[in-house]
């Protein structure tokens, strides 16, 4: 399929050119005068409970902007999602927005979705975005990526690798990787992410695709081997690992992290917020706390981020019909 996923090249021009605007934004005409609601769909220290709580500091300091952040985690993240359509379109209630839920959920059969994604929701921002380490036991009895190709054909079909659900952007890069080097994978779903790296780290599964930032630590500390990035250069996180879309251009993948509000938001509301969060990602403090923890600013707001939206669900879709995968 032709990739079009944020590349890490694309990533790094973002945070570019968001460094070079002004430090302060040329509000439009909706500023808020009341703190601002943020439920964050999923669980207090992953990446996206990080980027919200970063960003809300950034906000209060840079434009004296109050937000309230609130986890209301579950559901791919549609338990918030389903609170913030509920909510007046007034700007003072927002809900995490992420690619697996705006993007690969929608594309896969059987995954359950309490609200109409298109209708009942407004794209605000795409805050940041994170490439994608490919890790493997600490104890596997290989240190590379062809040493893992060689170990999954050995095994025929019986390597593992987990996910934290059927239909997660941890089982698809997983089998984009599959796919890409001709091997076979057993995929083990968990319920949740933290449950799935705790038994690769414990030597129960062999491997499995996630997130930069919320792996870094433990690569670090020896309990996971880092093989890879899914990006075309190396991550600043971690540059010693291999960018493996160098190898395998399908692997060139972004997960990225936005901001959503309940549909029939008025244009100059969602303007006056996406002037607010891209001021916030242009601050130096902001910035630098966000790619200390492997996120990289976007800073993709309104139609450009529907789009975006659109765009990444059709390729995913192309994923989910060549594997076959259905959800819970």
């Amino acid at each position: 399929m032709t990739n079009d996923f944020l590349s890490r090249r694309a990533l790094l021009g973002a945070a570019a050119a968001l460094g070079v605007a002004p430090a302060l934004p040329a509000y439009a005409a909706w500023t808020p005068s009341q703190p601002i609601h943020m439920f964050i769909g999923y669980p207090p220290g992953g990446a996206v409970d990080i980027l919200f709580r970063v960003v809300a500091e950034g906000m209060q300091r840079v434009s004296n902007v109050a937000t309230v952040p609130e986890v209301r985690s579950g559901a791919y993240g549609f338990i918030a999602a389903q609170a913030v359509s509920r909510a007046a379109p007034d700007g003072y209630t927002l809900a995490s927005g992420i690619m697996g839920m705006l993007a690969v959920a929608p594309a896969i059969p059987g995954i359950p979705i309490p609200i109409d994604l298109d209708r009942d929701l407004t794209p605000v921002i795409n805050l940041a975005g994170t490439p994608m380490a490919l890790v493997v036991r600490p104890d596997a009895p290989f240190d590379d990526i062809d040493g893992l190709i060689a170990y999954a054909k050995q095994k025929d079909g019986a390597a593992t690798f987990a996910s934290s659900g059927n239909g997660s952007i941890n089982q698809l890069g997983a089998l984009l990787f599959a796919n890409a080097a001709g091997v076979t994978l057993n995929h083990i779903s968990y319920r949740g992410g933290s449950p799935a790296l705790l038994d690769v780290s414990a030597g129960r599964v062999d491997m499995m695709v996630a997130n930069v930032a919320e792996v870094a630590a433990t690569i670090r500390g020896g309990r996971l081997k880092g093989l890879g990035v899914t990006a075309a250069e190396p991550t600043p996180l971690m540059p010693e690992l291999q960018p493996l879309a160098r190898r395998f251009p399908t692997l060139d993948i972004t997960n990225w992290f936005g901001m959503v509000g309940p549909a029939g938001m008025p244009a100059d509301v969602v303007a006056g917020l996406v002037d607010i969060f891209k001021a916030t990602l242009r601050d130096p403090q902001t910035t630098r706390t966000l790619m200390e923890r492997g996120l990289i600013p976007i800073g993709e707001g309104g139609s450009d981020f529907a789009q975006r939206i659109q765009r990444d669900r059709a390729r995913w879709k192309q994923v989910v019909e060549t594997n076959n995968i259905r959800g819970d």
